[in-house]
């Protein structure tokens, strides 16, 4: 039988030929790292084959990494990650992405791109000096941002093309407003403004999330908070020196900026997933014309401009806290003003932890709600929506689905899982799924942010089943076996 790295090194040659061979049939080409992103680079990931042929070689690679590496640097690997979001942080805020994309690919040096944000300035170790007291050419003194820059061109975040020299590449280039880079450090406050929202989403990952995560063990470590599952009693809480949840901590007026930033980044949500996920969610096409679709606590109301714009004989109530529904209300006049003066889409102010107002509904839209509480307030929420749900209205999820790390031999069918000796749910190339249970939008996010998780396939089961819902079918989205997948469940009857 032949060793696990020669069966990995089979896999990563068998998938690399299956994918240059799909790239050509589609006349796709694979991208080029050091070109800055293009939409049109994904395109590729359009064929099922090509999508699964680039998962495999990248799991493959990364699982013979760790076969080959010293034990302790890949540890070490792990422990230090968080001088990589450090770095990032560092370049992200201070416009160095606009600033590089506005320099051309023949890069810029670091003093004029220090000097962009910190004109006269350089620093030096700990000691800040005028820019006329220093030999400026002097490698050695262009420690700063060079430092965070080249820590990040290490892994590909960025590229070195000269002695401290730096442009894009096509990951750095993502993270990129397309506004002037004088215009974002101006008003940092408003950046993200009118952008995409993957920025925005970093930034709010890089701030909130990423202080948040240094208070882990200290609230799992506590008696007092160790088994709440109270969203006033999470580690951001305790960074914050403030016992309130996370959506207290954004309404505060200070705060504003926050808020505004968290609710583009979730538009930024949609660039991690194919662009037409909500609409292989569920057979939309299905429903009788008329059919009404709430979209509970659905934000500006995102997912249902995709589903108007498809579904023009549908009707659409999006539900979501006063100020969220007033920028909502900004969002559809500037993009389908029709939909809302015709009727076809209302936006309401509603708590979902009180009576659902709507009644005849065809389907109960949650995507990443879940995922903000706990069990104890999932229980309450779809409490309340199974008591105004009728008989044939479909509660339909939108969440991560956690897979196992190890291949489960009671898994239902439909569950996705790598050929070996691959992990069975493609180890770390899938590990954005994990970082979301963790951050509540990315490291157990949910547990840092919210006190919350993300769940499996079976704790859905289980929890939809103890307030009345029984789960009929998992729809996992071709190539992603972890991030955004829909339940589909049906109310019990009683």
């Amino acid at each position: 039988m032949s060793t696990p790295i020669r069966q990995l090194l089979a896999l990563i040659t068998q998938s690399v030929e299956t994918l240059e061979a799909a790239c050509e049939s589609s006349g796709t080409t694979i991208p080029d790292l050091h070109t800055a992103f293009a939409p049109p680079s994904e395109e590729f990931r359009a064929n099922p084959e090509a999508a699964e042929a680039a998962r495999i070689i990248a799991a493959a690679a990364l699982q013979l990494e760790a076969i080959v590496s010293p034990p302790q640097v890949s540890l070490y690997r792990v422990i230090t990650g968080y001088l990589k979001s450090t770095a990032l942080r560092i370049c992200l805020e201070a416009g160095v992405t606009e600033i590089l994309r506005e320099a051309g690919p023949q890069g810029m040096h670091v003093r004029d791109i220090a000097a962009k944000k910190w004109p006269g300035f350089r620093k030096i170790g700990s000691v800040i000096t005028e820019f006329a007291d220093l030999n400026i050419h002097s490698p050695e003194r262009c420690s700063f941002p060079a430092r965070f820059m080249r820590f990040l061109a290490t892994h590909h975040v960025y590229l070195e093309v000269s002695p401290n020299v730096f442009t894009h590449t096509r990951i750095s280039s993502i993270l990129d407003t397309l506004k002037p880079s004088a215009e974002i450090l101006a008003d940092p406050e408003h950046k993200h403004d009118g952008t995409m929202g993957l920025a925005a989403l970093a930034s709010h990952h890089l701030d909130e999330s990423f202080k948040a995560s240094a208070y882990a063990w200290e609230t799992l470590a506590d008696p007092a908070t160790v088994r709440s599952g109270d969203p006033a009693a999470t580690p951001l809480a305790r960074s914050l020196g403030r016992p309130e949840p996370l959506w207290t901590y954004f309404a505060r007026p200070e705060e504003q900026f926050r808020q505004h930033r968290f609710n583009i980044g979730m538009k930024g949500v949609q660039a991690l997933q194919p662009p037409d996920a909500i609409l292989k969610a569920y057979n939309w096409s299905g429903l009788p014309a008329g059919s009404l679709v709430v979209d509970v606590g659905g934000g500006v109301g995102t997912s249902c401009l995709t589903l108007a714009a498809k579904f023009p004989e549908l009707k659409f109530v999006v539900q979501d806290q006063e100020k969220v529904v007033e920028q909502g209300k900004e969002l559809w006049n500037a993009k389908m003003p029709a939909a809302i003066s015709s009727g076809q889409v209302a936006l309401q102010v509603h708590d979902f932890f009180k009576s659902q107002p709507q009644t005849g509904v065809a389907v109960f839209l949650m995507k990443q709600i879940m995922h903000d509480w706990s069990d104890e307030y999932c229980v309450k929420i779809l409490t309340q929506l199974s008591a105004a749900a009728g008989p044939e209205t479909t509660l339909l999820l939108l969440e991560t689905v956690i897979p196992l790390a190890t291949r489960d031999p009671n898994a239902e069918g439909g569950v996705e899982e790598a050929p070996a000796p691959l992990l069975p749910n493609y180890g770390a190339v899938n590990d954005l799924g994990y970082s979301a249970d963790m951050v509540s939008n990315v490291l157990p996010q949910m547990f840092l942010l919210c006190n919350s998780q993300e769940r499996t396939r079976m704790h859905f089961v289980e929890l939809l089943a103890h307030t009345g819902w029984k789960v009929v079918a998992v729809h996992r989205q071709p190539g992603d076996s972890a991030f955004l997948q829909s339940i589909e469940a049906k109310k019990v009857a009683v």
